[in-house]
């Protein structure tokens, strides 16, 4: 049975892969298809699908979008456009947020005695600066022994580098995906800790707004738990996807393809997922 992994995360984000050492790494696993879905950008895919072109392996163009529903939800967008006006504009204003918020980052640092600014972090790793790259700064400057390490102890949610960010409301998250051409799925249910009735209401606020697919395998979700999510699939009329949300050496338990070694996405799911994007 052909395998795929469609939520996959390189350093045009959060992942420590580059776009081209995701599709090298899913070539040498045997996947028969893998989606870049970089968190609030698309700028990994070109590079992502130029070096699936030169191994034969087929490149999903992909996106993860960072909303809130009461809580912070993840919104994933497949065959979207990525050089789609209506999303080119909202990606720039995530990216401004980014930015301030990696001046404030550099800021930070500097009050702790790491000589670091902006400029050299853009000279450094490109464009695209994030949380990532600031963990290798720490690492070098003797604040944490890893990734693993400066994530956990310093850049994650209630520690002393974290920086909140702004989201996008999660109507208008699914909205701009159906805007660039492509289909919204929401991500990891399981994640946002609902119980069915609450889960249940979350799916149907998003199909409100257009959301066509859930994602029903995933990294960590056992059989009965993805049995559940298919069900919910079968019931409201949702195509289903999976990946491994696969990010490198930040989370170096998740492997690309196999997640946490119980991961099986089969190329059906891919299948399902185009029937459905040319029916709209």
């Amino acid at each position: 049975m052909k395998r795929i992994d469609l939520h996959i995360h390189t350093t045009a984000s959060d992942g420590t892969f580059t776009p081209e050492e995701v599709v090298r790494e899913a070539s040498r696993l045997g996947l028969a298809a893998v989606a870049i879905t970089d968190h609030d950008t698309a700028a990994g895919y070109a590079r992502a699908a130029a070096e699936g072109e030169k191994r034969g392996l087929e490149v999903v163009p992909g996106i993860e979008i960072s909303t809130k529903f009461r809580s912070a939800v993840h919104i994933l967008g497949y065959y979207i456009d990525v050089d789609s006006p209506a999303l080119e504009e909202v990606l720039e204003w995530m990216h401004r947020d980014r930015e301030e918020r990696n001046v404030k980052l550099c800021a930070m640092l500097r009050a702790s005695g790491v000589d670091i600014d902006i400029e050299r972090m853009h000279a450094r790793f490109g464009d695209l600066v994030g949380r990532p790259h600031f963990a290798e700064i720490m690492i070098e400057n003797g604040m944490a022994r890893d990734m693993n390490d400066a994530f956990e102890r310093l850049l994650n949610k209630n520690r002393p580098y974290f920086i909140p960010r702004q989201f996008l409301p999660i109507e208008r998250s699914i909205e701009i995906i159906r805007e660039a051409g492509g289909t919204a799925v929401l991500a990891h249910p399981f994640q946002y800790r609902l119980d069915d009735e609450a889960l249940r209401e979350l799916i149907e606020h998003c199909m409100a707004s257009g959301l066509e697919g859930i994602e029903c395998r995933y990294s960590g979700y056992d059989a009965r738990m993805c049995a559940y999510l298919e069900s919910l699939a079968a019931e409201y009329g949702l195509v289903r996807t999976g990946g491994s949300d696969f990010h490198g050496t930040i989370k170096s338990d998740i492997l690309l393809g196999t997640g946490k070694g119980e991961l099986n996405v089969p190329y059906a799911f891919l299948e399902e997922l185009r029937s459905r994007r040319a029916k709209t």
